[in-house]
């Protein structure tokens, strides 16, 4: 009898010590599809990073109709990838979202065009077609032509926006003279499709100096006021970053962990291996801490965007270091 009791006790605290020990549930939401642009996430899960780090990690793919700022108010994430005119504008409308992390350092966003048109220069844009994509990312775009002067209501001496889906189409059929693509994805899409370097024009947002910060880690400003989610958040940070170092090391095999997580089979391995190589571009340079002056940078673009400004005042607590310092002190 005593035996049994003794085996009932020791089996007793041996189950509260694995609950003790369980890892911790974080949800990450994407911005987009399943692709290398999110690479970091899907080799920190699948090397184990994550696990090293005591958390059980669940990357939820992103899409048109799925938007990160939606999912992260309505509590179906901890943690969210966005662009930061979109946190600041949303956050500005009354949704305290914070970047706690920034793994991407440069901007991929760019606007690319025929050669055939004429197109050589910005000024050159005037009474031109050009497609935008929308869901928060056409502010960086708006915020350009403001600085050019060119409306963009289709009205004579402006520009005609084209409300573009996410491909090419309207390059390859000549719809617009001009479409926004990322230099890791749609750019190589339109070489795909059989047109030459030479043949294109590309203006970057960064050499135009309008570029605002891409793909930071961004949550519910309240939770940062428990510091069990704070140090969750820092083991997710570091953990992340060591990810993504690893994909800059093995840029290859990266793309093919990305492959094995694509649910859809939509990926091909041919494009993910060329968008890893752009995308180790964009993370290059980061260990994760925002850098104060990207961050007066995307400010200042989105305060002067023309009449119509993303944002009509200077963010306050908009980003915290709370979570990246703890990350990069572990």
């Amino acid at each position: 009898m005593k035996k049994t009791i003794y085996a009932l006790i020791a089996s007793t605290a041996l189950l509260a010590a694995g609950a003790a020990h369980a890892a911790d549930k974080v949800t990450l939401q994407l911005k987009w599809v399943t692709q290398a642009q999110f690479a970091g996430y899907y080799v920190a899960k699948d090397k184990g990073f994550y696990k090293d780090a005591g958390l059980d990690v669940t990357i939820k793919p992103g899409g048109p109709d799925i938007g990160p700022v939606q999912v992260l108010a309505g509590g179906g994430a901890d943690v969210v990838v966005d662009w930061m005119a979109d946190a600041l504008q949303s956050r500005e409308k009354g949704v305290a979202m914070v970047n706690i992390a920034q793994p991407f350092k440069h901007s991929g966003l760019e606007l690319t065009c025929r050669a055939d048109t004429g197109v050589k220069a910005p000024a050159d844009l005037k009474n031109r077609t050009l497609g935008v994509w929308f869901y928060g990312n056409e502010f960086p775009f708006l915020n350009w032509m403001g600085k050019l002067g060119l409306k963009t209501d289709g009205s004579p001496g402006g520009v005609k926006v084209l409300k573009q889906g996410f491909n090419v189409d309207p390059l390859i059929q000549k719809q617009a003279d001009c479409i926004s693509t990322m230099t890791y994805n749609e750019y190589l899409q339109v070489l795909d499709a059989g047109y030459k370097p030479d043949q294109l024009v590309v203006f970057k947002y960064e050499d135009q100096g309008v570029a605002v910060l891409e793909d930071g880690l961004y949550v519910m400003e309240d939770k940062l006021k428990d510091p069990a989610f704070v140090d969750k958040m820092a083991r997710f940070v570091k953990a992340s970053m060591k990810g993504w170092a690893w994909a800059r090391e093995n840029s290859d095999a990266a793309a093919k962990i990305v492959l094995e997580n694509d649910s859809t089979g939509a990926q091909t391995e041919k494009h993910q291996i060329g968008m890893m190589a752009e995308i180790n571009k964009l993370t290059a340079g980061s260990d994760g801490k925002l850098d104060p002056a990207d961050y007066a940078r995307t400010v200042k673009t989105l305060l002067t965007g023309g009449s119509d400004p993303v944002i009509s005042k200077e963010p306050t607590g908009a980003y915290s270091n709370v979570v990246i310092d703890k990350a990069l002190a572990k």
